[in-house]
């Protein structure tokens, strides 16, 4: 019953458009380190929960549920001629706590009640297409509809554990040296479900980060940055083993765990990408053209930024 199907790699590229400017503002301002990235809700709960004197460290930019929503009934709406309150914003994740994220009422930016309706989890879906008696293997290939339904491998990678740092490293690079990096310099931060560290040279400044999977690992790194144990500019948290590719709303498979392959299955869309950096999305550059103005500007702010402090658990 949908009228428009898009993918939300769109809307990750958008992600690493503000995160990476916010990450290199903060670095050079020397502020408010480490910066964590704040696109998985599980992790921002537990921080919320169990931390909360460090929430203010949460990188304020919105996932890719919460900005494609945004964007939907407010940008696209504006493009297509309807009014925002017509469109109902169904998203496919493979997350059960982006059912909580949506129902967050401080994301609720685009003035049209809940930026994203509904969210169903990716074995919800698959289980509505078995009763349905639907073989997706007999169905033809469709492109996205567009122009939100534009992604660079950098998109693609969030899904697997470290993903995002390294998508947000490729572009914090360009905006530092004003060049792209090689598409590998960063990929020392791919790994399984663990916690794994690396440093990085951005223009003639060491970058330290850190990688974690799974919520104890994550309560391992911040109790040592609590005790002065260690110390990072950037990290990245997961709150599922894997990261997404291992989310708690992915199809069971009882005795087994698919993160990993998984997670390669991404990396090599990555590499047949031929967009492998978010700051040569078409799409997301036509967006702050003809809307939003520049990453971090006053409507960026509104519509793709938000105060964790403000969730009520």
């Amino acid at each position: 019953g949908f009228d428009l199907v898009f993918d939300t790699n769109f809307s990750a590229d958008l992600t690493i458009m503000e995160e990476a400017h916010e990450f290199v503002e903060r670095v050079s301002k020397g502020e408010n380190l480490p910066l964590f990235t704040s696109c998985c809700p599980g992790w921002v709960r537990f921080l919320k929960t169990q931390y909360p004197d460090m929430v203010g460290q949460l990188s304020t930019a919105k996932s890719p549920q919460q900005m494609f929503g945004a964007v939907a009934k407010s940008y696209y709406a504006q493009l297509l001629g309807v009014e925002p309150e017509k469109i109902f914003c169904v998203s496919v994740m493979p997350c059960v706590a982006k059912k909580y994220e949506c129902g967050v009422e401080a994301v609720n930016d685009a003035g049209a009640g809940a930026d994203v309706d509904v969210s169903l989890t990716t074995r919800e879906v698959a289980r509505m297409m078995k009763a349905s008696n639907i073989d997706v293997s007999q169905l033809p290939e469709e492109d996205f509809d567009q122009p939100l339904g534009v992604g660079t491998g950098a998109a693609v990678i969030f899904g697997a554990t470290g993903g995002v740092m390294e998508a947000a490293l490729r572009s914090a690079y360009y905006l530092v040296c004003g060049k792209n990096p090689a598409v590998d310099a960063f990929t020392a931060v791919r790994g399984g479900a663990d916690w794994r560290e690396a440093d990085f040279d951005m223009g003639g400044v060491t970058v330290k980060t850190a990688v974690a999977s799974g919520l104890g690992n994550a309560r391992k790194l911040i109790e040592a940055i609590r005790k002065g144990q260690a110390h990072y500019d950037f990290v990245e948290i997961m709150a599922c083993p894997g990261g997404c590719a291992g989310g708690g709303g992915q199809p069971i498979h009882e005795g087994c765990e698919y993160y990993g392959s998984r997670g390669q299955k991404l990396y090599a869309l990555d590499d047949a990408n031929p967009l492998r950096f978010s700051h040569e999305n078409p799409a997301v550059l036509d967006l702050y053209h003809n809307y939003l103005g520049s990453p971090l500007s006053e409507r960026a702010h509104h519509l793709l930024h938000t105060e964790q402090k403000q969730w009520k658990l």
